[in-house]
């Protein structure tokens, strides 16, 4: 296991809470920090042809718009505390893709709010933080 901490960011403020959190644990230690911001996104929606000849155009400036709102001022702020941290954005289901950014970090935790930008969606097919807890084969802190 590593000391690098994967922070799950989604803009919300529970979302800043995980990053707060993330950063105390940064300080103590020699730790690193990754962010992982996730643009929903799933396979099994049915475009037309038209659609589909768009929708790689869609996801580059879903990518742009999430860097530019959410992300860069997130990097900026703990730039400016000297912490360095690398972010990271991708497309998917958010908790199979946070897993995926901890693999490949090496991540020896994943850090997420306790409530998101989810809604009601959370509430009929279950949280992000919940699929985490269960996939995980890193600890997961939830943070209120």
């Amino acid at each position: 296991m590593t000391d690098t901490i994967l922070i799950g960011i989604d803009g919300s403020e529970a979302g800043e809470h995980a990053v707060n959190f993330a950063v105390s644990q940064a300080k103590s230690g020699h730790t690193s920090l990754v962010l992982g911001y996730v643009v929903e996104w799933s396979p099994y929606t049915f475009n037309t042809p038209e659609e589909n000849e768009q929708r790689h155009l869609r996801r580059k400036e879903e990518i742009k718009t999430a860097r530019e709102r959410v992300l860069n001022p997130i990097l900026t702020s703990l730039e400016s505390q000297n912490i360095k941290a690398l972010g990271v954005v991708r497309h998917g289901q958010v908790a199979d893709v946070l897993l995926l950014i901890a693999k490949e970090q090496d991540a020896g935790q994943i850090v997420v709010g306790r409530v998101g930008h989810s809604g009601i969606k959370s509430l009929l097919f279950g949280s992000v933080a919940a699929k985490l807890i269960q996939l995980a084969h890193i600890p997961v802190t939830i943070v209120p």
